[in-house]
């Protein structure tokens, strides 16, 4: 069936593929614990996805409610429009984990991402009367994309409403596909206000990006091809990305066991699994990089947007609530291998990568969903410096070794130590750590600075050697990047103070990120921290950071 557009899901073939899968699905359900309460990363547990008892292999509908997802999913429409996408061995991860893992290619599909799925199965059953009203979504991702594709592959009118900070790439994309794109408000409440608008007034139907049945029934199909692909092999966990929950929900009402994988700085399915109930706050910070996988709008300024949402679905929550598995959180940097992914796209590979190591598991068979490859060449740009995963810092004595001496770079005139940066990739943690070693060995002190945020995306780009500032204090800010956005900000960091340095850099066309040193005396301290709290935009305090006492001020 690959490929094979137009085909049906509930069809001989395919129950004949399922073989016993498919009648075990109707029989029963292995209860088992909520995602992310009872499998804690660091010491995972669980069974494979071999046949229980009962014979099941996956879920009925017991403690789902009234969506009968399981023919909800045998009967989605979705090949009409998206491909059954390619489960493919990943060798030199399978190598690296030492267990068996494939990649289940959702980048693949014709509008690069997994979305296709959810949003055709949902446009495509509207009734005569809703098509002839015309859709409307409100997305700046990959939805909107998948929602313009699926409205002019059946002749349906479609609005997509972004907002007017909405990177350029994203809304030609949307209208090469034959989507109607308006842009509308700062923020993503805004856009969405005006979406809703659209529904009020033109009688249109809004294709939510995940917090819908047929939606989640959509992204399910990509389960049910997992187990058909894997027939003959014992499977042991599945890796799905999540952002609202969508494609999370979907697979989990199929099979019996998932492990959900968010950005470590967006994890709002984590914060609502472990507090037994939907988080509609705001979280202290939330990561935009990893579009799609962001689950909380920052909303305080106007300018501060967000493509995401300010909590993950109410259906999507449920159904995650319910089913077996575990979900972990993920930071964006790791190297997912020759495939180049967006960030939200590489999360269930990292997610294997840690899952794998924490567990120590050996010849356990893996499937990681890439759920999406939509990226410009500014988040490469960004994605390509993120990909060497480990750098290393080094203070050596001038002279001390030749083989580092050649690259030193002098901090300051008449310093008698070179401090430099070197970036090296290593096989793994041993590698590392005898790099390390012998380094050390050689009279270089050595300093890994792998988490290092303030040296990864600042220092090392920073030129001019350690001086003293007096009264300096080093700041580190983020903020969404939108027409703009760095006027606004540099109007809003004019307190009063001197400010002694500054750096800024885009990250991907979505986030903006500063470092920003001001002279503030301690006698204005009270003041300076009050600036700072009516300023509104996210920041770290980085005065005491390894790589500003190493690089930028002086002893």
């Amino acid at each position: 069936m690959r490929g094979a557009r137009g085909a049906r899901v509930l069809t001989p073939a395919v129950r004949s593929a399922l073989g016993s899968r498919f009648s075990a699905h109707c029989r029963g359900f292995a209860s088992g614990a909520s995602l992310g309460r009872a499998l804690p990363v660091s010491s995972p547990r669980f069974e494979p996805l071999d046949a229980d008892k009962s014979g099941n292999w996956g879920n009925n509908q017991r403690g789902l409610g009234h969506n009968n997802y399981l023919a909800k999913i045998l009967n989605a429409r979705v090949y009409e429009a998206a491909d059954e996408t390619p489960l493919q061995r990943a060798p030199a991860l399978s190598a690296k984990t030492r267990n068996h893992v494939h990649l289940k290619r959702e980048d693949l599909q014709p509008v690069r991402s997994f979305k296709i799925r959810g949003a055709y199965n949902k446009v495509a059953q509207l009734s005569h009367e809703q098509r002839s009203c015309g859709i409307v979504a409100c997305s700046a991702g990959n939805h909107a994309q998948g929602v313009a594709f699926s409205a002019i592959k059946l002749g349906i009118d479609a609005v997509i409403v972004m907002p007017t900070g909405t990177p350029s790439i994203k809304v030609d994309g949307v209208r090469k596909l034959g989507g109607r794109v308006v842009l509308h408000g700062d923020t993503y409440d805004e856009a969405a206000a005006e979406a809703a608008r659209l529904v009020e007034v033109e009688g249109r139907t809004l294709i939510h990006p995940f917090d819908d049945p047929l939606v989640i029934a959509g992204q399910g199909t990509i389960g049910m091809e997992i187990l058909k692909q894997c027939t003959g092999k014992p499977l042991h966990a599945i890796f799905v990305c999540c952002g609202g929950g969508g494609m999370l929900a979907g697979v989990a009402a199929y099979v019996k066991r998932v492990i959900g994988v968010e950005a470590e700085d967006a994890a709002g399915m984590t914060a609502s699994l472990r507090s037994g109930q939907l988080q509609e706050r705001e979280l202290e910070h939330v990561g935009l990089f990893a579009d799609g996988a962001s689950s909380l709008d920052a909303t305080r300024r106007p300018d501060l947007l967000c493509a995401a949402v300010k909590r993950v679905g109410e259906e999507t929550f449920r159904i995650c609530n319910h089913l077996d598995g575990s979900i972990d959180t993920q930071s964006t940097d790791p190297n997912s291998g020759r495939s180049i992914l967006e960030p939200a796209g590489a999360l269930a590979i990292a997610g294997v990568k840690q899952w794998a190591a924490a567990a120590n598991t050996r010849d356990q068979t893996y499937v990681a969903i890439t759920s999406g490859a939509n990226m410009n060449f500014d988040s490469l740009r960004f994605v390509s410096e993120r990909a060497d995963a480990s750098e290393t810092l080094l203070s050596a004595p001038s002279g001390s070794s030749s083989a580092v001496s050649s690259h030193a770079t002098h901090a300051g005139p008449g310093a008698d130590a070179a401090h430099i940066y070197i970036s090296f990739q290593a096989a793994g943690a041993e590698d590392n750590a005898s790099v390390i070693a012998a380094l050390r060995a050689d009279g270089c002190e050595t300093l890994d600075l792998t988490a290092n945020e303030l040296a990864k995306d600042h220092a090392r780009h920073l030129a001019g050697g350690r001086v003293t500032i007096e009264h300096e204090r080093l700041y580190r800010f983020e903020f969404p990047e939108r027409p703009g956005a760095l006027s606004r900000f540099l109007d809003a960091l004019n307190g009063g103070w001197n400010v002694s340095l500054f750096h800024y850099r885009n990250h991907g066309g979505d986030v903006g990120r500063v470092l920003a040193a001001l002279q503030v005396p301690e006698a204005d301290s009270d003041a300076f921290d009050t600036f700072l709290t009516e300023l509104e935009y996210p920041y770290v305090r980085e005065c005491g950071n390894v790589a500003y006492k190493r690089f930028l001020q002086a002893s």
